[in-house]
């Protein structure tokens, strides 16, 4: 939680007094919202930064899913298939085993851990002098990603159709790499 309420310039969100406010503010009208948060994917970061600290990572993941039936931000698309038809659930408990559970990956989010994980971005309890290298990101459609790095005039087919660029509007790629800077 505390990854997901740093700002860009690496503090917490505002000051002590900034904080109260929100949190009266919060009690005099609550908000509730469920959310779901991305442990195994910040367990994952932590494992490889820690093996392969100037490791450089690509990965890509859907960043949004349609028809999503269960509420929530970054809530999974639970999905059975049988007889060659589809079925989504309303929660990821009715799947009993038998279901394919989609997370959207939250790219800004990713990044976040990722420079958390890597040392750089530091929580304001962390009171350690020693801050990571910075990293170089990028998270990129599919088809800017296929444009940069593919071969899209060979996968064309002759009515103008090219899957590497219009399929899988709803996929990301996340580049991350090591810089040579320390801060």
């Amino acid at each position: 939680m505390e990854i997901m309420d740093l700002d860009k310039d690496h503090s917490t969100r505002g000051s002590i007094a900034t904080s109260l406010g929100r949190s009266i503010w919060a009690k005099v009208f609550p908000k509730p919202q469920r959310c779901w948060l991305p442990t195994g994917c910040l367990k994952l970061l932590e494992v490889l930064h820690g093996a392969l600290p100037k490791m450089s990572l690509i990965a890509s993941d859907f960043s949004f899913l349609p028809d999503v039936r269960i509420p929530g931000e970054r809530a999974p698309l639970v999905s059975t298939k049988k007889d060659g038809s589809s079925s989504d659930h309303n929660s990821y408990l009715d799947a009993k085993g038998d279901a394919d559970i989609f997370f959207p990956t939250d790219f800004w989010l990713l990044e976040r851990m990722d420079h958390y994980c890597s040392g750089w971005l530091k929580l304001q309890k962390d009171k350690t002098s020693q801050q990571g290298k910075k990293r170089r990101t990028l998270a990129l459609d599919t088809y800017q990603f296929m444009e940069e790095f593919g071969l899209p005039s060979k996968t064309r087919t002759k009515d103008g159709y090219n899957p590497l660029l219009d399929d899988f509007k709803n996929t990301k790629f996340y580049l991350s790499v090591p810089t040579h800077n320390t801060k």
